[in-house]
């Protein structure tokens, strides 16, 4: 082989070598930060524009390209090209393995109970947990949100196009709670001496459990606004 062959030879090699740290690097970027609402190919997609996975592929692309140019022979040529479209496939394939892999870490639903709680706020999210409990729930729980003795709150993430509410309007009466405010961008169901409250926010939602006579969402709590009841980032 000659001096240039064998430059590309190496060229092809350390292609090889990034594509898979390429492969590596956004299965684990998505098992971390992955949209375990997203579609396969809809991970696959933002993994590449909003992570680390699209400078992986730039990088695979640079060296493609230069060992396409450089490149004596047409099999050399066409692992060149080959190579990045089978990481790109492999990503593809990784995607809902990683998502999978983050979704394992949610629940189906609200969870308040925390052991090494003290009194009186285990108690408080011991009546929470039986609101929560009785409720048949959509979406997918991390554990995010506030706890405290006026109620115990918890963030959702869901698909998009999912009516949070109608799906609550429907399993509140069956599950014998009364729904007692419906405005259209909350709703408020009381049961026994408790409450419930539902909230949509971008990406998913809110669920509140408590007394009936508290205010859902820690609201009435000294510098709580509104507009921090949905969180940045579900």
């Amino acid at each position: 082989m000659t001096g240039r062959a064998v430059s590309v030879v190496i060229l092809l090699a350390v292609e090889g070598v990034l594509a898979l740290l390429a492969v590596l690097v956004h299965q684990g970027f998505m098992a971390v930060y992955g949209d375990v609402t997203a579609t396969a190919f809809e991970g696959f997609a933002w993994g590449l524009t909003s992570g680390p996975s699209g400078m992986a592929l730039g990088l695979v692309a640079v060296v493609a390209i230069v060992s396409l140019v450089l490149s004596p022979r047409l099999w050399m040529r066409l692992t060149a090209v080959a190579i990045p479209v089978l990481m790109l496939l492999v990503m593809l394939a990784v995607t809902p393995l990683a998502l999978g892999q983050k979704t394992g870490k949610y629940d189906s639903s609200p969870q308040c109970v925390t052991e090494g709680t003290d009194e009186p706020m285990a108690s408080a999210d011991r009546e929470s947990q039986r609101a929560f409990d009785s409720i048949e729930h959509i979406g997918l729980y991390s554990g995010g949100g506030m706890s405290g003795v006026g109620g115990c709150s918890r963030w959702f993430a869901i698909s998009e196009g999912v009516d949070v509410l109608q799906h609550y309007r429907a399993a509140l009466p069956r599950a014998g709670w009364e729904v007692v405010e419906d405005d259209g961008s909350h709703l408020r169901a009381q049961h026994e001496g408790l409450a419930f409250e539902v909230m949509p926010c971008p990406g998913g939602g809110i669920v509140w459990a408590g007394n009936d006579d508290d205010p859902a969402f820690g609201q009435g709590i000294p510098g709580l606004a509104g507009t921090e009841i949905c969180p940045h980032d579900l």
